[in-house]
C-alpha cells in the first residue's frame, strides 16, 4: 500500500513538473515577438518607390459617381507607389450636401473641399494646386500631384509604372494637347488627367504667374503658366496609353488598348461597363 502511494506521488510530481515546463515554454512564446517568424520582408522591388496624390475635381452633388469610383479605385494594387485618391470639390451651398458629405468624410476621409464656388474655367484648378501646400502642411507631401476629371477611368498600376523612371522633380506628365502631336511641348496637357511634380505645385502657391492668370480655359492655363515661368522642363506624353472613349473626340479617341494608363470621357454607364469589362476588373469574382 505503502509502495503504490510512493509511485502515485512520483507520478504526481513528473506530472506537476510536465505541466509547468509546457506553461513556461509557451508562455516564453506568447510574450516574445513573432516578428521574425511571420513578416515577409518584400524585395525592393516590391516597396513603394514615391507617392501619389490623384484629386479627382467633380462637384458635391455628385454622390453616385464618387461612390462609383470608390470602388473602382479601392480595389486597384499599386506595388510600385503609394497613390491617394481624393474628390476635390468647392464650397457647399446646400443643407443637404453638408449633411451628406460630412457622412462621406466621417466614413472615407476622402474629400477636401476648396474655398472656391463652383466654375466652369473660372479657377479652380488654381485653387486646387495652390491651396494644396497649405491643406497637406501638417499632413505630408507627396512626389506627385495629379488633376482629372470624374469621368476618365485610371489604371493605377500602369499609371505607376509610367511615372516610376520619370523625374521627381520639375515634371509635368499626361496628355499632350493637340491630339495629333507626341511632342510634350507643344502646347500643354489635357484635362482628363496630368501629373506635377511637388515642386511645382508648390510654385504655383507661391507665384504670381499663375497667381494673375485664373480665368480661362483651366488645363491650357496651367501650360501657359509653365510656359511663362520657365518650368517643367520634364515633359512627357503618355501616348497612346492616355485617350478618349473610342468614337467620342476624333483623333484623340482611339480603341481600347491592354497598355492604356486612362480611357476619358465616360459619360454614360454603358460606356464604364465596357471598359471595366475590357480590362477584366472584376476577375477575382466571376457572377
Amino acid at each position: 500500500m505503502r509502495k503504490r502511494s510512493l509511485i502515485t506521488a512520483a507520478f504526481t510530481i513528473v506530472a506537476l513538473f510536465l505541466l509547468f515546463i509546457f506553461i513556461s515554454f509557451n508562455a516564453h512564446f506568447l510574450k516574445a515577438p513573432l516578428l521574425n517568424s511571420v513578416t515577409v520582408v518584400p524585395e525592393d522591388d516590391d516597396q513603394p518607390q514615391f507617392s501619389l496624390l490623384i484629386g479627382i475635381l467633380t462637384r458635391a452633388d455628385n454622390y453616385d459617381r464618387r461612390h462609383f469610383l470608390r470602388m473602382v479605385y479601392g480595389i486597384q494594387p499599386s506595388p510600385a507607389a503609394h497613390i491617394d485618391v481624393k474628390f476635390v470639390f468647392c464650397n457647399l451651398t446646400k443643407p443637404e450636401q453638408r449633411l451628406l458629405v460630412a457622412l462621406e468624410i466621417l466614413r472615407f476621409d476622402d474629400v477636401i473641399i476648396l474655398n472656391c464656388t463652383e466654375n466652369m474655367n473660372g479657377g479652380k484648378t488654381y485653387t486646387y494646386f495652390s491651396s494644396l501646400p497649405g491643406i497637406l502642411r501638417l499632413r505630408r507631401r507627396y512626389d506627385y500631384v495629379m488633376k482629372a476629371d470624374d469621368d476618365v477611368f485610371i489604371r493605377l498600376a500602369p499609371l505607376a509604372l509610367s511615372l516610376r523612371p520619370l523625374p521627381r522633380r520639375d515634371l509635368y506628365y499626361g496628355f499632350v494637347i493637340p491630339c495629333s502631336s507626341t511632342n510634350p511641348f507643344v502646347e500643354y496637357m489635357s484635362g482628363m488627367g496630368f501629373v506635377l511634380s511637388w515642386d511645382l505645385v508648390e510654385w504655383i502657391s507661391e507665384s504670381d504667374i499663375p497667381g494673375n492668370d485664373r480665368f480661362g480655359p483651366e488645363d491650357k492655363l496651367v501650360g501657359r503658366w509653365l510656359n511663362i515661368g520657365k518650368k517643367a522642363k520634364n515633359r512627357f506624353s503618355d501616348k497612346p496609353g492616355m485617350y478618349d472613349y473610342p468614337g467620342t473626340n476624333g483623333r484623340c479617341s482611339h480603341e481600347l488598348i491592354p497598355e492604356t494608363v486612362a480611357v476619358h470621357r465616360l459619360k454614360r454607364w454603358d460606356q464604364w461597363s465596357v471598359v471595366l469589362r475590357f480590362f477584366n476588373v472584376t476577375k477575382q469574382l466571376l457572377l
